[in-house]
């Protein structure tokens, strides 16, 4: 049912294309800009022309640039520093996940804003660290910033390949129930990873079954002042997430204290990471001036910038150096989970934010965007990052028009890592546990065991799987989880439903496969037609509906021919309807003997019936095989003299 699209104004004077209600969150997402509506004219605000077609693909900046509006410059600022608000705490949490200093964390969070500004193509969409993907670089990275910038460095050549390589299909193998599976498992993981962080207890292992039985045997050490101020800092932060949800949208007709109001409470809400931090870290500090520290504090955290150079390919230890081969045996198949992943998340999130506001995006310009963010960052220092689901939200719903908000939120990083990590060194652990606890929370889908109950159980099994095996080791999950997947898929190839009813009063059965073939699934067709024309009592002739079959190939060629020569064994037909044309053509060109088809399903039915006795020394098949002598029923086409439904006998001995 199609909605009525109009121009209006958004704030600031910035045009938005609406196409009925927008929502987003259960409120109406402002600001919603058209100047990322995808491709678009070719010709330029003021009419000059744009570059080359081939650079405005690979630039999408050049689309948005040249038609910057003025009035959109006031919302991409507010955009980039509500995001970047978020990004600071989050990137010093995230890190402590991944298992690395808390710097690299603000050196993953910049780089990819900048590159994405350049070549996104979805205005919402803001690279980083995320709790997904630092979970699987504490995985693969084993805790030590040179493999997880050598990851990063790979895990951007790769998906630069895939780009380039249109190789974004892949990702559409990943089902939904393994994607659901590794979220839940990882919301659960990376949340119990942060409960020591809460009780302020050390010396937990990483691995989650020991991490668990470690921390309950150690319950009675927790710190008083860490869980009183981590549960105080959830129930703030879950509160000021509730209230935001439940927050309604200000109207411009509104009086000016009501609409100040709103923008007062929209900030608190929205920023409430960095409220929560910031509180935290004011009490540490007041008691840390009073001569106690009753709280476990992240510590200092080096000045400045990185510095901009090649990821080292080598590592040098006590006991020797390892060698880029051996660290690339060691990371294994992380080389292929982590850039995977991190695609899946990034164009996943794309998608759903480029549906919601009405413009398009680009998978395969998503993959360079990644793939050049990840090899440039790996140049600063960064572990991997892809898109981030929360801070994209944030950004949506602050009323972002272009990509160029990323810029705003990387530079308040830029500035946090030069002034203001003398400042981190107060902000208690916690705390940071708090926002991390608070982010994977939703991600955790609790729904989708039963919705998949009720929709189709059998994806309960890949769903299940990959859920439980994530607990162990989260390669395994994923894999496993994609292998049951992949079984499941390559069943319904090889076991497509056949549909068999008869026609002519009994004398002939249509069998109808519901899906195409191919080669796994000629058995399946073979048992199905011959166990209702054979079995039946007396045996038919069998019209087969190509309907449904779009594509064959050469096996399932020869195991029609061979399905041909059974049926005539027993004096029977094979007649073939409702070919499409590609079909038809291969059938055509393998020169099947006795080869017989219809347009449609009603002419093949009403197709009078000739009763053929086949010579008795046989016939070469084109396909090899010999057709013995047998009595053959074959449909007869219309200008045939016979009368319609008369049956005679031609005897070609």
């Amino acid at each position: 049912m199609g909605q009525s699209r109009r121009l209006r104004s958004g704030p600031g004077g910035a045009p938005r294309l609406e196409t009925g209600p927008e929502r987003c969150g259960g409120r109406r997402a402002g600001g919603s800009c058209a100047a990322m509506a995808a491709p678009g004219p070719r010709q330029c605000g003021g009419g000059c022309c744009c570059p080359c077609p081939a650079l405005r693909r690979r630039l999408p900046v050049l689309r948005w640039l040249p038609r910057y509006n003025p009035a959109w410059l006031r919302l991409d600022l507010v955009a980039g520093l509500s995001v970047g608000l978020t990004v600071v705490p989050q990137a010093l949490a995230y890190a402590e996940v991944a298992g690395l200093p808390p710097e690299y964390g603000l050196y993953s969070s910049f780089m990819g804003c900048f590159v994405y500004c350049f070549l996104g193509t979805a205005k919402d969409v803001t690279l980083g660290p995320t709790a997904i993907m630092s979970l699987l670089v504490s995985s693969y990275a084993f805790h030590e910033p040179v493999y997880a910038i050598l990851l990063t460095f790979l895990s951007g050549c790769i998906q630069l390949a895939m780009g380039l390589l249109h190789l974004g299909f892949l990702l559409d193998f990943i089902s939904c129930p393994v994607i659901k599976g590794f979220t839940s498992a990882a919301a659960i993981t990376i949340s119990f990873n942060q409960i020591k962080n809460i009780l302020g207890l050390r010396g937990i292992p990483r691995q989650f079954f020991l991490q668990v039985f470690e921390t309950l045997r150690r319950i009675g050490e927790t710190r008083a002042g860490d869980a009183v101020l981590g549960l105080a800092c959830l129930a703030v932060l879950a509160g000021l997430r509730a209230m935001k949800s439940c927050l309604p949208r200000a109207a411009h007709v509104e009086p000016l204290p009501v609409r100040v109001s709103y923008h007062i409470v929209w900030t608190t809400t929205t920023a409430r990471n960095a409220l929560v931090v910031l509180f935290a870290g004011l009490v540490a500090y007041s008691f840390q001036v009073m001569g106690s520290q009753p709280f476990t504090l992240i510590g200092s955290i080096p000045r400045g910038l990185p510095p901009f150079r090649l990821p080292r390919f080598s590592m040098t230890t006590p006991n020797g150096t390892i060698p880029f081969q051996s660290m690339v045996e060691d990371m294994g198949v992380g080389l292929a989970v982590v850039p995977l992943m991190g695609l899946l998340e990034t164009v996943a999130i794309a998608k759903a934010f480029a549906s919601q506001n009405d413009y398009r995006i680009d998978p395969n310009q998503e993959l360079l965007a990644m793939g050049f963010a990840n090899i440039l960052g790996s140049f600063v220092s960064s572990y991997p990052i892809t898109g981030s689901f929360g801070r994209t939200a944030v950004n949506a719903q602050s009323g972002v028009c272009t990509p160029a908000g990323g810029l705003v939120t990387g530079a308040l990083v830029l500035l946090s890592l030069v002034y203001l990590t003398s400042l981190f060194y107060y902000i208690p652990k916690a705390a940071l546990a708090a926002v991390i606890i608070s982010a994977v929370v939703p991600m955790f889908d609790a729904g989708i065991f039963r919705t998949l109950w009720r929709v189709k159980r059998l994806d309960l099994v890949p769903l299940c799987v990959t859920f439980l095996l994530c607990f162990w080791e989260i390669q395994y999950g994923i894999m496993a989880g994609m292998l049951v997947s992949g079984i499941l898929l390559l069943y319904s190839i090889a076991r497509p439903p056949v549909k068999v009813s008869e026609v002519l009063d009994g004398d002939m059965l249509f069998v109808q496969p519901w899906s195409s073939l191919h080669f796994p699934a000629v058995e399946c067709l073979r048992d199905a037609v011959c166990s209702h024309a054979l079995t039946a009592s007396p045996p038919r002739s069998v019209i087969l509906d190509c309907c449904h079959i779009s594509s064959i190939d050469y096996t399932v060629v020869a195991g029609l021919a061979e399905l041909l020569q059974e049926l005539h064994k027993h004096g029977l037909s094979l007649a073939f309807c409702s070919l499409q044309d590609p079909v038809l053509q291969v059938l055509l060109s393998a020169g099947l003997e006795g080869f017989q088809h219809f347009p449609s399903r009603e002419e093949a039915a009403q197709a009078p019936v000739l009763l053929v006795r086949m010579r008795p020394d046989g016939l070469e098949h084109p396909l090899g095989s010999i057709v013995p002598a047998v009595s053959l029923l074959v449909p007869v086409p219309h200008n045939s003299p016979l009368a319609a439904g008369q049956r005679k006998v031609l005897d070609l001995r």
